[in-house]
């Protein structure tokens, strides 16, 4: 299975291409509404406003032979914990040897936007991330789904 944080998530039609090839399902989980897929290994969760509803319900279900797609990192953060192979959309790749670095790091970044220090721009999405989050993907359902 392959659980996706989809409010925002710039990547869900590579995320259907590379689920097919593979043979895997695909949930996709969000706030808002989700465009309908007539693939019957596709579904869609549409969970209640509430802070961090989206991220609950994904972290509470995902475990071993799970991928999980997002870019929040205290997510990443409980699905690696519970034994999910976990990327963002740009390709990174977050486990045991890195989580807690990532937690650090966007730790720091909110920090010195709240003090004034950063304005917090984040890059824009590009093709190579595009590319190298189809080759992280595509290596992680080949991990989850060995032939």
């Amino acid at each position: 299975m392959i659980f996706v944080d989809a409010d925002a998530c710039p990547v869900k039609p590579e995320i259907l291409k590379v689920a097919e090839r593979h043979g895997l399902e695909v949930t996709f989980v969000a706030n808002s509404g989700l465009r309908p897929s007539r693939d019957p290994r596709v579904k869609n969760v549409i969970v209640p406003g509430a802070f961090d509803a989206a991220d609950d319900w994904i972290a509470e279900r995902a475990g071993p032979g799970d991928i999980v797609v997002t870019a929040d990192v205290p997510l990443a953060g409980r699905c690696v914990e519970r034994g999910a192979e976990v990327t963002g959309p740009t390709g990174r790749v977050f486990d045991r040897t890195n989580i807690g670095m990532a937690t650090a790091m966007r730790d720091l970044g909110a920090h010195l936007r709240e003090t004034g220090e950063s304005k917090g721009y984040n890059a824009a999405f590009s093709p190579r991330d595009r590319s190298k989050f189809l080759e992280t993907l595509d290596r992680l359902c080949r991990r989850v789904r060995p032939s």
